[in-house]
């Protein structure tokens, strides 16, 4: 059995949803399981309807609403007909009057809490997954859509919700069963509470619900479709020459999409890891091309892609107390923790520690609470820049052509991951860009 994520540009419109069918299609001897996201810039929309909720702008309310019917209806009508079409079109107006009822309270109340903001955002896959199935059904095929939620089962942290996996998997395997010839249709992104409320994964969990259920139905292998060549030496958006790597470890996959590789969300990999699944990564616009194929090690080690990772604030304590001093570190961290601040790198001399944080919110408090410790200096907008790639770090080769592919550019920063497959250096969010133009040329396009 397989299961097969496709993102929000792979169900766009009907041309897209049709092309993700045949493309399941191709793999139904094996039996497969379609997990899909919302279509392109609808749980954007979504969100902005629930923002236009909260101000009570009823005007904004019902413009959101009409472009995001618009649409689906749209796709049902572009490639449904008959008893397939009238089906879809009266489940889509049981859907709208769900969503319509509970934006009618949001903008009465003007408040929209994180579970209201859940179960709103919900639709959008909700929505999609039931063009999908219509269509699927249409076009003769051994067609069944499950409701995510009855089977993904999280806690109540609404809007980055985490799995109960033994839970899940219970559910996942006890009533999910998929034969050669089916086709079941689940929506990524959404789960819910214990109690049955709606939650979700945070944006980007349509990976983590493909892999969670490719995990708990112990899937031959997890295929996560979207618009690039697989993952790739570096973003395309940033280096056109970018190539797509074939093939790459767990670790090596999990350190880039954490320094911001965008094509497999980082909570993706685990799953996939504690059940030994490979994971293919593929662009819907050309099956046949290539793509990226995960596993537990790699053919062979060295560096594999440059990541780079924005808007990063590095922040440093010097301290001559810290000299020999037992627990200095664990004070720090203890800082952190208290403000569920995640820290990226850490870097320490003899009296001084420099760390990252991408995540702001709590900077004030915890730079006040760290200045009791030591001195402070804080240095906003930097760059984290990630060479990844088994053993990269023993390579001192690859150390020399950094610093001299980064010749005028100050690098502030340097650590080496003790995986042994990540080096790190921090610039300037401004030189962020131009940074791995320069280490992508160096190591990539030689000769």
């Amino acid at each position: 059995m397989v299961v097969m994520k496709f993102g929000g540009t792979s169900v766009q419109d009907a041309e897209r949803m049709d092309r993700v069918l045949s493309i399941a299609e191709e793999e139904l001897n094996e039996g497969v399981v379609l997990v899909a996201s919302a279509t392109a810039k609808t749980t954007d929309r979504l969100i902005q309807l629930t923002q236009a909720s909260a101000r009570g702008d009823e005007e904004s309310v019902q413009s959101i609403l009409n472009l995001i019917k618009t649409h689906h209806f749209q796709i049902a009508h572009d490639f449904l007909e008959g008893e397939y079409l009238e089906k879809a079109v009266a489940r889509l107006e049981t859907l709208f009057a769900e969503l319509g009822t509970i934006v009618k309270g949001m903008t009465l109340l003007k408040e929209v809490s994180p579970r209201t903001l859940d179960a709103v955002v919900a639709f959008g896959e909700i929505l999609s997954t039931t063009l999908l199935y219509h269509r699927a059904l249409q076009r003769g095929l051994k067609a069944r859509l499950l409701d995510s939620r009855n089977y993904i089962i999280t806690d109540d942290s609404f809007g980055n919700a985490t799995p109960d996996i033994r839970e899940t998997y219970r559910r996942l395997s006890s009533g999910v069963k998929v034969g050669a010839g089916d086709l079941v249709i689940m929506q990524g992104f959404i789960a819910s509470t214990p109690d049955g409320t709606t939650s979700t994964l945070g944006r980007g969990g349509s990976d983590y619900s493909a892999a969670i259920v490719g995990a708990g139905l112990h899937a031959s292998r997890i295929e996560i479709w979207t618009d690039v060549h697989g993952v790739m030496t570096a973003d395309p958006r940033i280096v056109p020459e970018a190539q797509p790597i074939p093939q790459l470890s767990y670790e090596e996959a999990a350190e880039l999409a954490y320094f911001g590789a965008k094509v497999v969300h980082p909570s993706t990999i685990q799953p996939a890891v504690e059940k030994n699944i490979p994971v293919l990564v593929k662009n819907t616009m050309d099956p046949n091309g290539p793509g990226t194929t995960i596993t537990h090690r790699s053919p062979y080690k060295g560096l594999k892609a440059i990541a780079t990772k924005r808007n990063i604030t590095l922040i440093t304590i010097q301290s001559y107390r810290m000299l020999n001093a037992y627990g200095f570190l664990s004070r720090i961290f203890d800082v952190f923790a208290e403000y569920r601040t995640p820290v990226d790198l850490i870097a320490t001399s003899e009296v001084s520690v420099s760390m990252t944080i991408d995540n702001k919110a709590n900077l004030h408090p915890i730079t006040r609470e760290l200045s009791k410790i030591g001195k402070v200096v804080v240095e906003e907008e930097k760059a984290i820049i990630s060479l990844v790639g088994e053993d990269v770090w023993k390579t001192h080769e690859t150390i020399l052509n950094a610093f001299s592919a980064l010749q005028g550019i100050p690098v502030r920063m340097i650590t080496m991951g003790s995986s042994h497959i990540n080096l790190s250096l921090v610039v300037a969010d401004g030189d962020g860009e131009e940074s791995v133009r320069r280490l992508h040329r160096a190591f990539f396009e030689k000769g």
